[in-house]
């Protein structure tokens, strides 16, 4: 017997015979089986092939944004109010941090001090492990990242980001605004004119390893399209003198706060929009939103006694009264609609430049009862009251002039004087052109325009001229605002001092300072508004509080801007008291 014949007697499993069937099945099985493979390859590459090639790009392709320059906003003479910077900010694959090393851990604690970030902080963006990407910190400074980069700490990485840069800091904060860390404008100019600011990304495609590390480009790049320049009409040293100059007066006198605008009278231009308390616009922990708020175009007063030349001119215009027309202010009292409205003193009779002069309530209001509600109304609304102004900046407001058909007679009486009305300091400046610019009411501007403004009639020329002449009075000898009087240059102008409006009342020991005028008086080059809210230091007359900051911003302001003094440089010594009357 041969050895395979043994094999198969002595081994049960060898010795049964393989039914037939089986082995069919078998090999049906492994055909089966190479067919569906065949299938799911067919499907896979033919089929279906374009969902699995996303899915693939995805794991390995990236399009990378390439970020635009913001555009730099500038002063009107080219000087940089906001720019961007280059400011990596430093981000981390946390299961890629070797944390259990002691030498990594040092290394951590290093990185976390040159970030002055608490170590706990830190530690606590690197925890969750099963994270391929987190912050650790946008935009630090250029040397601070190039320390962190030194440090070659494995899974700490850094990504190039802008970040902006505020030169003229707290002064024009509320002009410039600001960004946010995704570069996207939240205030000020960076806000509205943020699309023209920001540019257009640019995209480039290409193919990334795990680490974030780019490896190939594919396809074709679109270069990023950098943001417009904008060239603002502010002038960053009269900005700078103007903020200086308010937040000395507001802490001298205790205020709240206070606001100042400086207008060019020929152009339109604004030259400075500044507001105390501010903040700096790159650093803007713990900010509260006294220091956000731009107060000179967002808060709305009823503006008292600077109202009163407009009553003026409005009545010279219609032909009701002449500069020269006596008006009885005796005996200093009226009685209306169950109010009694009265002067500091008993005037007497007062010419209309007299009214204007000793800021006289019951002369503004028998110069009120001269005209009718729709006129007076109209005139309002012409010079911008009651209406959105129409600057290129967020936040504007419109204040409050309500339809003369509802006016009763002492509402009538009292917008004469400023009560009953209410305007942001803006709009009083603003109002203020038509008489600087012989008549006409010019657009405001925030963006530089060194051609003259045209503007719309509101008053003769005539008429501007002698309100113009009322205002000099006022600003000078035995007026309410002898204390904006400048060296080297005429000036005219009208302080208010107005109490403040509690609920539906006003509160007694609580006011608004203003001073609101123009210079050179002739021929107007500027006009400044000043506002003081809630002095508390023992003055709160406007011809006392406001009054000093218009006149030193006057006589910078035209300094710088080249105007040549019409007057003998001489100074002028002040010996009369000061009256005002709300």
């Amino acid at each position: 017997m041969s050895r395979r014949s043994v094999r198969y007697t002595t081994s049960p499993l060898l010795a049964s015979k393989t039914p037939v069937w089986r082995s069919k099945l078998i090999v049906a099985g492994i055909a089966l089986g190479f067919i569906v493979l065949a299938g799911r390859a067919a499907y896979v590459q033919v089929i279906g092939n374009s969902f699995f090639q996303r899915q693939g790009e995805v794991r390995y392709a990236r399009t990378l944004e390439l970020p635009a320059n913001r555009g730099r906003i500038l002063d009107r003479n080219g000087l940089l109010l906001a720019s961007s910077v280059v400011a990596p900010s430093i981000w981390a694959i946390p299961e890629d941090v070797e944390r259990d090393d002691p030498q990594v851990r040092a290394k951590l604690r290093q990185v976390a001090k040159l970030l002055e970030m608490p170590q706990k902080d830190f530690d606590k963006k690197l925890q969750d492990e099963d994270k391929t990407f987190v912050w650790i910190k946008r935009q630090v400074d250029e040397p601070i990242a190039k320390q962190i980069a030194d440090l070659d700490v494995k899974g700490i990485y850094q990504r190039r980001e802008y970040k902006r840069e505020y030169p003229e800091g707290e002064s024009a904060a509320h002009v410039v605004g600001f960004t946010n860390v995704e570069d996207n404008g939240q205030e000020g100019i960076e806000l509205a004119f943020d699309k023209a600011l920001a540019g257009k990304a640019g995209s480039r495609r290409v193919i990334k390893d795990r680490l974030g590390r780019v490896v190939e480009g594919v396809g074709e790049t679109v270069p990023p399209l950098d943001g417009k320049d904008i060239q603002l009409s502010i002038d960053s040293k009269v900005q700078f003198f103007a903020y200086q100059k308010l937040r000395d007066a507001v802490t001298a006198h205790k205020a709240r706060a206070g606001s100042v605008v400086v207008l060019d009278a020929v152009t339109g231009e604004i030259l400075a929009l500044a507001n105390y308390p501010s903040y700096v616009p790159d650093k803007r922990t713990n900010l509260s939103g006294e220091q956000l708020r731009n107060r000179a175009l967002t808060d709305t007063f009823e503006p008292g006694s600077t109202m009163k030349p407009i009553t003026a001119a409005m009545a010279l215009e219609a032909g009701r009264i002449s500069p020269k027309t006596v008006i009885d202010t005796s005996p200093g009292r009226m009685s209306m609609g169950g109010f009694t409205i009265s002067d500091t003193h008993n005037y007497g009779a007062l010419t209309v430049e007299g009214v204007i002069q000793k800021s006289s309530n019951i002369g503004a209001l028998k110069i009120a009862q001269r005209m009718t509600p729709q006129e007076m109304w109209t005139v309002y609304t012409a010079l911008g009251y009651g209406q959105k102004p129409q600057v290129q900046f967020p936040g504007a407001v419109t204040g409050r002039l309500r339809p003369w058909k509802s006016w009763k007679p002492v509402e009538q009486a009292t917008m004469a004087y400023g009560y009953g009305l209410s305007a942001s300091l803006f709009q009083m400046a603003h109002s203020y052109t038509a008489l600087a610019h012989d008549g006409q009411l010019i657009p405001a501007t925030i963006l530089k325009n060194s051609e003259p403004a045209v503007g719309v009639k509101v008053f003769s020329p005539q008429t501007a001229r002698s309100i113009r002449t009322m205002l000099q009075m006022a600003a000078g000898p035995g007026g309410t605002g002898t204390r904006a009087q400048t060296i080297g240059y005429s000036v005219g102008g009208k302080s208010g001092t107005a109490h403040k409006q509690v609920g539906r009342g006003y509160a007694h020991n609580k006011y608004r300072s203003w001073f609101t005028g123009m210079a050179p008086i002739d021929k107007p080059r500027i006009i400044v508004a000043v506002m003081i809210d809630e002095p508390s230091n023992g003055q709160y007359f406007g011809g006392l509080v406001a009054a000093p900051v218009f006149s030193e911003v006057v006589q910078q302001t035209l300094r710088m801007m080249n105007v040549a003094p019409d007057l003998a440089v001489k100074p002028l010594v002040v010996t009369t008291g000061v009256d005002e009357s709300f």
